[in-house]
């Protein structure tokens, strides 16, 4: 949902890659067994797409979304999230259908959707072809005519009058209190209905920051007694990492890039945030990395408004930075449409200008070693040049494997002479396929928001 509180986060993740997944044990805190959590294995060179179901097709059910799943499995999706699938309140809704983040019941399907048999063909053929799915999880709070608001008022938090109370300026919805024992365990179990029941493979945990992280922590060991699970945290509290999540949002990094765009930051700014982010992203961990979601494409405009020419540029950096890369529905089309949040606005689908720009990009990660995630990926280095101002440039390498990214983030065109020689061998262009050899003496001329991908 939108969210006036942006929680910009701290990711931590760790992944590896099978169907059928393992498990690996990691312990944030030696002298605290209580701080060991268990991650799936199945993700350690994995992508995310975030599929908005209302909007994917003119019918915006389950059903006609399954039609696309063969087409993303062949651009090289791994884990799809769908956005909320649950019915949505209807008293005091915001436009004609309303906030998906208004849930009017936490373990029955949007009617709008399909039915849960629909649901569940759909997580199976979505295993089937082997990608994953998870779901978005909205704990914080419940549409105001959801059962347990009379059945159960003390479950949720009031105001100095005794009335319900609606959280930041959200209306339609009404804030849970996690005081109470009894809705922490009524919400609990409604999580592990959907993984018994459904077989999805974890949570996208909407607002996540807002609610007790000591819920997280044992909601997370309660599923994972069922099978090990995925959980993205929307939220920028590192101590949800420590335990509960596996990986958090880069909203920061998204701003930086938003305002380089604006000529309002240069490519300084982005070495600044990486050498923060050493100081506080945790060993092994994930970033969720992207130029554009639900709420950024519906409130502040899709990718190609906030970043123009540089659309391409910025979706070549996040997809070969440190991190997991998000894919927005309809990003692969290149759809130049911010889609309305509470009415019917379907993609228009049309050539898929972009899918092959994303294939290449998921296939590299996918298949080189040193672009995979957390503690599976390689070292990352930025290359300095005599325009460092302008331009990002950065090494990153493990196991004999290795990436050169080269990218021009200013509307200029620049003669770059690049220092050092860490980057010294003979590359593959990602799109262009010609290989070259590049020395200590590299010097290039490059066209204004000009990116290169090289791998070895």
């Amino acid at each position: 949902m939108k969210h006036f509180l942006l929680f910009i986060t701290i990711v931590t993740f760790v992944f590896a890659g099978c169907k059928n997944p393992g498990t690996i044990t990691q312990n944030t805190a030696s002298n605290s067994p209580s701080k060991t959590i268990v991650r799936t294995t199945w993700s350690k060179n994995a992508n995310i797409y975030e599929v908005n179901i209302r909007q994917y097709t003119q019918e915006g059910t389950f059903e006609s979304f399954r039609q696309h799943l063969p087409r993303l499995k062949k651009m090289g999706v791994d884990i799809l999230w769908l956005m909320p699938v649950n019915p949505i309140g209807e008293k005091n809704r915001k436009g004609t259908l309303g906030s998906y983040y208004s849930i009017k019941n936490f373990t029955e399907v949007n009617p709008e959707f399909g039915t849960f048999e629909d649901f569940t063909i759909l997580v199976n053929e979505i295993h089937e072809l082997g990608m994953y799915v998870i779901i978005d999880w909205v704990a914080n709070h419940s549409a105001w005519d959801h059962p347990w608001t009379t059945d159960h008022p003390d479950w949720y938090v009031k105001d100095s009058t005794g009335n319900l109370l609606s959280p930041f300026d959200w209306t339609d919805v009404v804030k849970l209190d996690y005081s109470n024992r009894q809705m922490r365990k009524a919400m609990m179990e409604s999580m592990k209905f959907w993984i018994e029941e459904t077989d999805i493979d974890g949570f996208r945990c909407d607002v996540a920051g807002e609610v007790p992280t000591d819920f997280w922590d044992t909601a997370r060991i309660s599923l994972e007694k069922i099978k090990p699970v995925f959980m993205l945290a929307e939220s920028e509290k590192p101590e949800l990492l420590n335990r509960a999540f596996d990986m958090d949002y880069g909203w920061d990094l998204l701003h930086i890039c938003n305002k380089i765009s604006k000529r309002e930051a240069d490519a300084n700014s982005l070495a600044e945030y990486f050498a923060k982010l050493d100081t506080t992203l945790p060993s092994g961990a994930i970033k969720m990395n992207f130029i554009t979601n639900h709420d950024e494409n519906s409130w502040n405009g899709t990718e190609f408004k906030r970043h123009g020419a540089a659309v391409e540029t910025f979706a070549v950096f996040v997809s070969t930075i440190p991190g997991m890369p998000l894919i927005y529905s309809g990003q692969e089309e290149g759809d130049d449409h911010a889609l309305k949040f509470f009415e019917k606005d379907p993609i228009q689908w049309g050539d898929f200008k972009f899918e092959k720009f994303y294939k290449s990009l998921l296939s590299l990660k996918r298949e080189n070693k040193a672009l995979w995630n957390g503690e599976f990926g390689g070292s990352f280095e930025r290359i300095s040049t005599d325009k460092d101002e302008s331009v990002f440039a950065f090494f990153r390498e493990k196991e004999g494997k290795a990436v050169f990214v080269i990218l021009n983030l200013s509307p200029d065109p620049l003669a770059v002479n690049f220092r050092g020689n860490v980057f010294e061998g003979q590359y593959t262009g990602l799109f262009s396929e010609n290989k070259t050899n590049f020395g200590n003496d590299l010097k290039m001329n490059l066209k204004p928001w000009e990116y290169q991908v090289w791998s070895r």
